[in-house]
């Protein structure tokens, strides 16, 4: 698929999960309905999300990482909506890009569920300590907690149950997996907890320092330009 179609694609499934919304809100929240401000900028950070996750010029590979575990800046949208507007609104961002995602999944939609997961491990506990403690070094505690929280987690639990899955469901072999591995970084020598210290940890802990950075430059500015759509408090 195109890149210009993918963000076709993203735009369509957008609007179905817009009105999908929409519809939910009327009809099982009527006496505290979710403000369609709210709605609209969680969609748009939801879509920015999903272009980031979806569009092949914003994914690559690493060195010294395996091909199968590609970086992508889709959760620096979650991390601005979660300082922004608070957890909830993170949460709703990573739901409209996992929905948006699902249709092109590759892995029985395993990858895409252990992506929400991962995003929120990050964007929750951010935005719950955020939101008490409202100031740049707050922010900074807020991001960087988050960030751990992930890194450990989400290495957790690519190195158990994601690898298992690959091998069991995928039908991919462990001397398969594990050859990839080493191909690009002979250090590991196994999977398992080997694969959790030379591989899935650092490649984390990595990807979550350049989530931060970008967060941190594109904030402000991107905060300034959902806030034109309305004022509204979490």
């Amino acid at each position: 698929m195109e890149e210009y179609e993918l963000v076709r694609f993203v735009v369509g499934c957008l609007t179905v999960v817009i009105v999908l919304l929409w519809s939910i809100n009327k009809l099982f929240f009527k006496t505290k309905p979710i403000s369609s401000k709210f709605i609209t900028r969680s969609a748009i950070l939801g879509a920015m999300s999903a272009i980031l996750y979806v569009v092949p010029y914003f994914q690559f590979s690493l060195p010294f990482f395996p091909s199968f575990l590609e970086f992508h800046f889709d959760e620096v949208p979650a991390l601005i909506a979660s300082l922004a507007y608070g957890p909830f609104s993170a949460v709703f961002v990573i739901f409209i890009k996992t929905m948006i995602k699902l249709p092109l999944t590759s892995t029985l939609g395993v990858g895409e569920l252990a992506d929400f997961i991962y995003g929120l491990l990050l964007v929750v506990p951010a935005g719950l300590i955020y939101k008490k403690f409202r100031s740049f070094k707050g922010g900074i505690v807020a991001i960087i907690s988050g960030a751990v929280i992930q890194t450990v987690f989400a290495s957790i639990i690519t190195s158990f149950p994601i690898v298992e899955f690959y091998m069991i469901v995928m039908q991919i072999p462990k001397e398969s997996l594990l050859a990839m591995c080493q191909a690009a970084n002979p250090a590991c020598t196994s999977l398992g907890w080997t694969f959790f210290f030379v591989v899935a940890l650092p490649f984390n802990a990595l990807k979550d320092v350049v989530i931060i950075i970008f967060t941190l430059l594109l904030y402000k500015k991107l905060h300034q330009m959902i806030d034109k759509i309305g004022k509204e408090k979490n």
